[in-house]
Parts: structure tokens; C-alpha cells; sequence
């Protein structure tokens, strides 16, 4: 769907005159990373179906670029937190999850040893960089990384969020998740070349403004936990077989 809806997109914008085409990837393009920090000539293998139909997004932006001078730019963001972020569902991402279970008083879940890294980026922050990528002229035709410029590994997040969340870290380790990405950490050197672009918001204040947020809903903790299914994963498989 990720693959043939962008092909569908590109075609609708191309032929309506749309001046540029900005093409939000993903990281997960590259599956487990190599060698870091990770440019954008870093091999793209992804481990999930996500990541793959994601690539596949690229490469037709890409090639409408090369095969009809279409102004296209590819984007890919380092795993974006922040308010409005997905606790819930099929889509629950590890930061939502961690804070409100650490808020309820209830153990992190982590996945496997969690020794596995990520770069976590405060959603202002991608959010600027795909403004900046969509009104710079040398992004055109360029495939830019949007991170934070840090490696944190999963172990080390659960720690970090219990601090601003005023709690003891208490986790629970569980199997590994089917296909996980073992290590990812961007070089956004490219990004600030091309773009201007540089991260501004730390992990700490993230973390604060999405603790704040949260406690700004009227809802607690454990009420907004009412729908976190933690091994999501499952969920998904049961709804593409449905």
C-alpha cells in the first residue's frame, strides 16, 4: 500500500503541476545499521515489510526525478517523538509507551536484551527539517537523513525517562520482536549542508515536553493505557490476514 499509494501520489502531483514532491521515508530503510553514524550511502536492507515497501516509495520518487527532471527530495526520519505520538494499537512506538507505563507505576517492557539503539528526534525537529528540505533548491534530487545526531540505547532510554518521570526504573524483559532493527544513528551532516538543519531540542526537555503534554489531557496514565497492546506486532499480523 506504502509502495503504490506514493506511486499514485506522484503521478496525481506531477500531472497537476505540484512544483515539489517531498517523500517522507523512514529510517527502517536500512534495517540494522553497519557501520555509524549512518550517511545516506549506508546500505539499505530494511528487516520489515514497513521498511521495504517504504524503500520501494523511494525509489519511484527518485526515479521520477532522473526519468522526468520531476523536483523530488527523500527524507528519512530517525524515529520521531513527541506529542500526538502513538502509545496505542498496532502502532504503539517504544517512547509513548515507556513514559505512561513508567507514570502508572507499571515495568517498562523491553524487547530482547536492550542493548539495541536508536536516534530519537523531537518531532519539532523532523517537522523543521521536512520545511527546510521542501523550500531548499540543493535538496532537489537528494535523499537527506532527519535525526538528533545520537545513539541511546533502549536500556539507557528506560533509565533516562524514569528520571523525568520522578519514578525508579523498573523494566520487564521479554523475547525480541520479529524483525527488530538492531542499531541505528544518523549523520545529518548531509541535512545541515543542504538544508540548515540542526537539531535544537535535547532528549531531556523531549522527554519533559512529552510528560507535560500527556498530563495536559484530562486522562490518566492508566486510562490511556486502556489500548496498549504490547506485543503490537500480533495485532497487525491478525489485521493483514483478516
Amino acid at each position: 500500500m506504502n509502495a503504490t499509494g506514493t506511486l499514485t501520489v506522484l503521478a496525481l502531483a506531477r500531472e497537476c503541476g505540484v512544483t515539489r514532491f517531498v517523500y517522507v521515508s523512514s529510517s527502517e530503510v536500512y534495517g540494522t545499521a553497519r557501520c555509524v553514524p549512518m550517511t545516506e550511502e549506508h546500505p539499505t536492507f530494511p528487516k520489515t515489510v514497513y521498511g521495504a515497501s517504504k524503500l520501494a516509495g523511494e525509489c519511484y520518487s527518485r526515479a521520477y526525478h532522473d526519468s522526468y527532471g520531476y523536483p523530488t527530495v527523500v527524507i528519512r526520519p530517525f524515529n520521531t517523538y513527541g506529542p500526538r505520538c502513538h502509545h496505542e494499537g498496532d502502532s504503539g512506538e517504544v517512547i509513548p509507551k515507556f513514559l505512561l507505563r513508567c507514570l502508572a507505576g507499571r515495568p517498562m517492557v523491553i524487547f530482547g536484551d536492550g542493548a539495541q539503539t536508536r536516534d530519537f528526534t523531537y518531532v519539532s525537529d523532523t517537522a523543521r527539517g521536512i520545511l527546510l528540505a521542501g523550500t531548499s533548491d540543493d535538496a532537489v534530487g537528494r535523499t537527506i537523513n532527519l535525526g538528533s545526531g545520537h545513539e541511546l540505547s533502549i536500556n539507557d532510554l528506560a533509565i533516562e525517562v524514569a528520571r523525568v518521570a520522578g519514578k525508579e526504573p523498573a523494566v520487564e524483559k521479554i523475547a525480541p520482536r520479529p524483525g527488530d532493527v538492531l542499531r541505528l544513528f544518523a549523520d545529518v551532516s548531509a541535512a545541515e549542508r543542504l538544508c540548515g538543519y540542526q537539531p535544537a531540542v535535547s532528549l531531556p526537555d523531549g522527554l519533559l515536553r512529552l510528560k507535560h503534554w500527556y498530563l495536559s489531557l484530562g486522562r490518566t496514565p492508566e486510562e490511556l493505557l486502556e489500548r496498549e497492546i504490547v506485543r503490537n506486532w500480533q495485532l497487525a499480523e491478525i489485521d493483514s490476514h483478516a
